[in-house]
């Protein structure tokens, strides 16, 4: 390739980095926006979620297409093939967790003052900081290519499901000590959750942020607690 046609290159590689650091962001500006509500007992926050999860559609499309743009027009081998279909897979991710954040965000909506300022509503922000965490710590080992810092997220996946197994039992115990708070409960879990899968999505990203960087796929099981299954 003629030194035009490898800086044109390096500028779309670039550009495609920026898109997924783009839409990074608005991943976790969405989820600290979900925890804020909770903390705050501020529907309001709530609502700004659902709105902004557009936003994040918008660039995994636009993530989308550049990918389409330089495979066919760069045919990218080795680690650049590794760094375009990986983040590809990662908008893949960050799209669900903005829309895992939305959900929650929907449910948190329709609580009434009461449940806002519930000690169980604030139980979920134990677990959704560290999910924010996970978050924030797995994007920067990605655009740092920063191999420690992709394997402490994929390593500390298992911390989240504690909390949520720990939260599961504690909104057991609510419902059963009082039928009354069934719905409120079953909302309350739900968005848990999705924080839980959120986490799990971070550690999706570690995995792939680790390939790009080795060329290795992560042949070991991935530390995971036992977790009650539900769909929210």
């Amino acid at each position: 390739m003629t030194a035009h046609t490898v800086t044109a290159y390096d500028q779309e590689l670039k550009a495609l980095e920026n898109a997924i650091a783009r839409m990074g962001g608005l991943a976790e500006q969405q989820l600290r926006l979900v925890l804020s509500a909770v903390t705050e007992a501020d529907p309001e926050k709530a609502i700004k979620v659902i709105a902004g999860d557009q936003v994040i559609d918008a660039v995994q499309r636009e993530v989308e297409e550049m990918t389409v743009q330089l495979i066919a027009r760069r045919q990218p081998v080795a680690v650049d093939l590794r760094v375009v279909l990986g983040a590809l897979r990662i908008a893949s991710d960050l799209e669900r967790i903005g829309d895992l954040s939305k959900s929650t965000a929907k449910r948190l909506a329709q609580f009434d003052e009461k449940a806002w300022l519930s000690p169980m509503t604030r139980s979920l922000t134990a677990i959704g900081d560290l999910a924010l965490l996970q978050l924030k710590t797995v994007l920067d080992a990605y655009s740092q290519r920063n191999l420690d810092q992709a394997l402490l997220v994929w390593n500390r996946d298992e911390e989240i499901d504690r909390q949520y197994n720990a939260l599961f039992r504690e909104l057991l115990t609510y419902m059963m000590e009082d039928p009354r708070t069934i719905t409120f409960s079953a909302h309350l879990l739900f968005c848990a959750k999705n924080i839980e899968r959120i986490g799990d999505h971070c550690t999706n990203i570690a995995e792939i942020a680790a390939y790009i960087i080795t060329g290795e796929p992560l042949v070991e099981s991935r530390p995971r607690a036992d977790i009650p299954q539900a769909e929210g």
